[in-house]
């Protein structure tokens, strides 16, 4: 399919935050400073150039927008205050939507009713499903042995064990499928031939940049990668620890502080706290230039983590000190907060990019595999004629 010029592309990339890019002239003063450029890698100046020009198919296939981790060095060092920064930043937004085939992804960048609106409706089927399979027990069965809340007298775990994993298909299938709509637009749709074997040695990229985030570690703000780093692993601990492991972690029995459901609850707790602090204090200075510009989606998806955060803190406390109502209040409240965040967040809004940049990094690595593998056929069929006509 041709590469034609899409005139609506602008309008288009407005709704997702991209500024007016007339001040950009293409100097190359912000690829020349990115630390994260590389040979054949010249973002942002690249993208900037293609949404220029209305190149929707190249716009769609581009990958630069995920190697870019906003060190902000770019928007700061710009003689034009273009600000490409905030220029990648947005076309992340709108790439998330360009893979997601449901639409979704495109309603939540486009509008804040339609955002909040879904957040509204999943909270209320949690709350209808809760007062439908929730018991409050007898109060002589509220408290344990031990002096804690019965929580499972409430709300059995095997209730909210099922949800976890019926949402957990759900999520894995609609994420899994947009990556592999990222796959045909970045490599089958560019008619990029990868050799077989190359999806399997490129692989050890995408897990070590998933668990490390070392890119992040390229940019000269080294907080913004411990910070990040930080938030992540707590993050998939407890993710792991809730789907897989539920049972074990949502218990009316009261370990010791040093057991290890203890330990890894307190990781994750602190890492998702002190992460999403961090974070609202930096969007609320916007010192930083990788903080001066917020989408309203940003906010909501610092809002809600902090939120499931706290509420998750909450049901702790009040757990372990015996407030059994109080408990079983906060309890539902925690799920329809943690709910709606994991339903829109995971497959259509930021938490997907955790998903999509090491997959970036990927597909980058198969790309340059891809053509190396065919420099050495143009090499070889070269010296194969030089021989012939000699």
């Amino acid at each position: 399919m041709e590469n034609l010029v899409n005139p609506k592309l602008r309008d288009e990339l407005k709704k997702f935050g991209v500024q007016d890019w007339e001040g950009c002239y293409h100097c190359g003063q912000c690829t020349a400073n990115c630390p994260l450029t590389e040979q054949g890698q010249l973002f942002p100046r690249k993208d900037i150039r293609s949404m220029q020009m209305g190149l929707k198919k190249t716009l769609a296939g581009s990958l630069e927008p995920w190697l870019c981790y906003y060190c902000g060095d770019c928007s700061k060092e710009c003689p034009r205050n273009a600000n490409p920064g905030e220029m990648m930043m947005a076309l992340r937004r709108y790439l998330t939507s360009v893979y997601d085939w449901t639409g979704i992804s495109k309603l939540i960048y486009n509008s804040k009713i339609a955002e909040f609106a879904l957040i509204f409706i999943i909270a209320a089927l949690v709350l209808i499903l809760s007062i439908i399979y929730s018991q409050v027990p007898d109060r002589s069965l509220w408290i344990t042995p031990e002096g804690g809340v019965a929580i499972n007298q409430f709300f059995p775990v095997e209730y909210v064990h099922f949800g976890d994993m019926v949402m957990f298909v759900l999520l894995a299938g609609l994420l899994i499928s947009n990556i592999v709509n990222m796959y045909f637009k970045v490599i089958v749709n560019q008619g990029i031939k990868v050799h077989f074997i190359n999806y399997f040695t490129e692989f050890w990229a995408l897990i070590w940049n998933f668990i490390s985030q070392k890119k992040f570690s390229k940019c000269d703000s080294k907080p913004y990668w411990y910070v990040h780093l930080f938030l992540v692993t707590a993050y998939v601990t407890l993710f792991v620890m809730v789907v897989a492991f539920l049972t074990w972690f949502q218990t009316d029995t009261i370990y010791a502080w040093y057991h290890p459901q203890r330990i890894l609850g307190y990781y994750a707790t602190l890492g998702l706290f002190a992460g999403t602090l961090y974070f609202i204090y930096q969007r609320s200075r916007k010192t930083k230039e990788n903080s001066k510009h917020s989408h309203y989606t940003d906010w909501t998806f610092i809002v809600l983590l902090f939120l499931s955060t706290l509420s998750g803190i909450l049901v702790h406390v009040f757990r372990i000190n015996g407030m059994a109502l109080a408990t079983y209040y906060i309890y539902i409240a925690h799920l329809m907060i943690l709910t709606p965040m994991l339903m829109i967040e995971v497959p259509f809004s930021k938490w997907s990019h955790l998903a999509y940049r090491p997959f970036a990094i990927y597909f980058a690595r198969l790309k340059k595999a891809a053509e190396n593998k065919q420099k050495e056929a143009n090499m070889e069929a070269t010296y194969k004629l030089k021989e012939s006509i000699a």
